[in-house]
Order: structure tokens, then sequence, then C-alpha cells
């Protein structure tokens, strides 16, 4: 399992905003390098994307699917990469102080070679993937809260 944490200097509304624009997750989920298609009700429970990872001509097709979804609070994943396999990937945030999120990003593998072969090597390289992640999804979410505050009341 890799866990990481960071504070990301947007309220949770705003970074809730980034995750629930699945057509963002190629902007801050590393290794993923295209949304192909979004269900019109992500983040709902039962919502896909559905994504491309990795590097041409080795790229490989998948998706995503929404096992819980508490708006501003909890998003939980199932994302897929096979034939790698899949992992359970939870999102929780929480304000922190007047207008930023603490945001807690843990990812399990559950299925397939990727669970087979878990080591402390593999939840180390996630944790340092995941840590990227976290800091590019900051960067989303700043870009959503500087255009809230262009926008006129």
């Amino acid at each position: 399992m890799a866990k990481v944490e960071q504070v990301i200097p947007a309220s949770p509304k705003q970074v809730w905003a980034a995750l629930a624009d699945g057509w963002t997750y190629s902007d801050w989920v590393v290794g993923t390098v295209h949304i192909r298609d979004v269900d019109q009700n992500w983040p709902a429970p039962g919502a896909r994307l559905f994504h491309k990872a990795g590097p041409w001509p080795f790229s490989l097709h998948d998706g995503s699917r929404v096992v819980e979804s508490e708006p501003e609070r909890r998003l939980v994943l199932r994302v897929g990469l096979w034939p790698v396999g899949e992992a359970t990937v939870t999102m929780e945030l929480r304000p922190h102080g007047s207008d930023a999120t603490h945001i807690t990003f843990v990812e399990e593998p559950v299925a397939g070679p990727f669970k087979w072969a878990h080591t402390k090597l593999n939840d180390l390289v996630l944790h340092q993937r995941n840590r990227e992640s976290l800091r590019r999804l900051a960067d989303v979410a700043s870009r959503q809260k500087a255009a809230a505050e262009k926008t006129p009341s």
C-alpha cells in the first residue's frame, strides 16, 4: 500500500472540482497520457473514465470506476491497467485552515500481477508517483481556484 498526504492551497470545494472533472485526470495522474472518454455522471458511484497509459506503441487502454463518492470529502476508485492489474485508490479531503485542503491518497494493488508481485520496492515507486500526482493535482486545483476568483459573482 502506498499512502501520501499533502496540503493543497485550495478549498475542498476547489479540489473536488478538479477531481470531479474526469477530463483533467491525464493532467495530474502520473502515467496517464490521454483520457479517451468520461461518463456524464462522473464522479457518481459506478461512473467510469477510460484512459490510455504509457508511451506508444506500448500504451495500455483501460478504465477507472467510481466505487464511493462523497463530494468534497472522499473519492474511491477501482483503477484498471490490465494486463498489469488493478488497484483501489482512496482520496480523502479535509479542510485545512481557512482556504486549504489536506488530502490523503492511498493506492493498494487488489488484482493481477501488480498484486501478486507486491513488494516494498513497488510501494516506494508508487509512493513517489503518487506524491508527484498530488503535486500536479494541486496545480490543477489552483487553476480552478484562480478561475473562480476571476469570475464575477
